[in-house]
């Protein structure tokens, strides 16, 4: 048998390595698809009225334990890497970034669509859980802003 692969077998590792990184996410996409939302958001004038906020409201955890301990050793592993691949670790960074925000997007989104779903059947939201979602924005917005 012979050491060299084969032309087929080179396709088939080449298709698999577009395949893998195809399905990667980069800040870059998020951003690519953020900039369609905020030029609608530019074209809209007007603010809401700021109230005061309590410690509670601006450090309430956007991730569930799990996930938060998922991301940090996540990081923790790239960040030991980077001795020895450093352009590896910094693309692996990349990717970890984009994957939070486009996590931390899904679960906004998710809360979105359940808002939503009660208004299209014709429940009543109340003020509380719209004042509670619009706290949620806000902290995360603040965060946003301070980062």
């Amino acid at each position: 048998m012979n050491d060299r692969e084969s032309p087929e077998s080179k396709d088939q590792q080449d298709l698999a390595s577009q395949e893998e990184n195809s399905q990667r996410l980069t800040t870059r996409d998020m951003a690519a698809g953020a900039a369609t939302g905020r030029a609608r958001e530019e074209q809209q004038p007007g603010q809401a009225a700021t109230e005061p906020r309590t410690a509670a409201q601006t450090s309430a955890p956007l991730f569930d334990t799990g996930e938060t301990d998922g991301f940090r050793s996540r990081w923790n592993s790239i960040q030991t890497q980077f001795v020895d691949e450093p352009r590896r670790s910094v693309e692996q960074a990349d990717e970890l970034v984009a994957q939070t925000m486009k996590r931390l997007a899904e679960i906004f989104a998710a809360e979105r669509e359940n808002l939503e779903r009660e208004w299209d059947r014709g429940d009543n939201v109340s003020t509380e859980d719209l004042r509670l979602a619009l706290q949620r924005y806000r902290s995360f917005f603040d965060r946003l802003l301070t980062v």
